[in-house]
């Protein structure tokens, strides 16, 4: 009962709150959008990595094929933008299927290959210049539209269509995580010569992370893609799409749902509105020492550190 009435709460406050209090700061607002996405991406590679048992370093791939897919498609094909979202991440799920052979890598293999495949859509961006305009760009990207006389590209509705995306997202990582599925995904962790054993198709199961990873962070992708109205092949495939959704998810606790979405909030704002005002260049090395305290502190993260701080207090009392 009092879970239900914090989900209600949750949401009444990040759909209803959050626009009437920061809807007039566009600055503030357009931080808030940036965490969120920040947080898709997080969300997405924490999905991987807790259930797929995979590292990734190449989710810059699947971020970029997404925006790229629905900035093309409504720009030279008039596709609705909305249904340009899903086929963004529609394309990102096939870039992932090109990584498959991968699968059969362990550890940091996985990882630098994923990586590598990251290195090949930037240049195939760049090159392709008949659809992508190469190292000049896509300027003039399509808007979120107008719904029932409702600007979803304003500020606050990016912010909502990006929350909802979120949401859905966290939404289908919790069911797949409670399904049978998830359990023997969740047994590969401990052994997986055991759980071969017993009949799971281990390969199978971690190729459907991959998919349903990919599609999650090329829709944020693409979504992004129609948020600045702008794409060009180093931002779309930049590394920034791996290292700070990386830190956000193990500072919040990767191995819970909501961990990678908060600590994407707390940790993008907070470099944005703080640490940015005092040190404007290479502010960004602050969050590499608060993730290493954070590591060695709290290894399950700040909802972890929140928890045991929540068990002593009522052990106390």
């Amino acid at each position: 009962m009092k879970l239900n009435k914090l989900l209600v709460a949750t949401l009444v406050a990040t759909y209803l709150v959050v626009p009437f209090a920061l809807g007039g700061n566009s600055y503030v607002m357009s931080l808030v959008i940036a965490s969120l996405i920040i947080g898709g991406v997080a969300l997405s590679w924490a999905l991987l990595g807790n259930l797929g048992g995979m590292v990734s370093f190449g989710h810059a791939a699947f971020f970029g094929v997404g925006a790229y897919t629905s900035a093309v498609l409504t720009m030279q094909y008039n596709v609705p933008v909305f249904i340009g979202l899903v086929l963004g991440g529609v394309g990102a799920v096939l870039s992932a299927v090109l990584m498959l052979p991968v699968l059969r890598l362990r550890g940091p293999y996985f990882a630098l290959a994923i990586l590598a495949y990251a290195h090949i859509f930037r240049i195939v961006a760049t090159e392709w210049t008949s659809v992508t305009n190469g190292a000049g760009g896509i300027a003039r990207i399509p808007t979120l539209p107008t719904v029932f006389d409702y600007n979803f590209g304003s500020h606050t509705g990016n912010y909502l269509v990006i929350l909802t995306m979120v949401l859905l997202f966290a939404w289908a990582y919790d069911v797949i995580r409670r399904s049978p599925h998830g359990l023997a995904l969740r047994a590969m962790h401990d052994s997986e010569d055991a759980t071969r054993v017993v009949g799971v198709n281990n390969t199978l199961l971690k190729g459907l992370m991959l998919l349903v990873s990919a599609f999650m962070c090329g829709a944020v992708g693409a979504f992004n893609a129609h948020y600045i109205n702008f794409l060009e092949p180093d931002y779309a495939f930049s590394a920034v799409w791996v290292t700070i959704p990386i830190v956000a998810a193990i500072f919040g606790g990767y191995r819970t749902i909501t961990g990678p979405l908060i600590g994407a909030v707390v940790v993008y704002l907070v470099d944005q509105l703080f640490i940015k005002n005092f040190m404007p260049t290479g502010h960004q090395l602050v969050l590499g020492v608060v993730l290493v305290v954070m590591i060695i502190a709290s290894p399950d993260g700040l909802l972890g550190m929140i928890r045991r701080a929540l068990r002593k207090k009522h052990a106390a009392t």
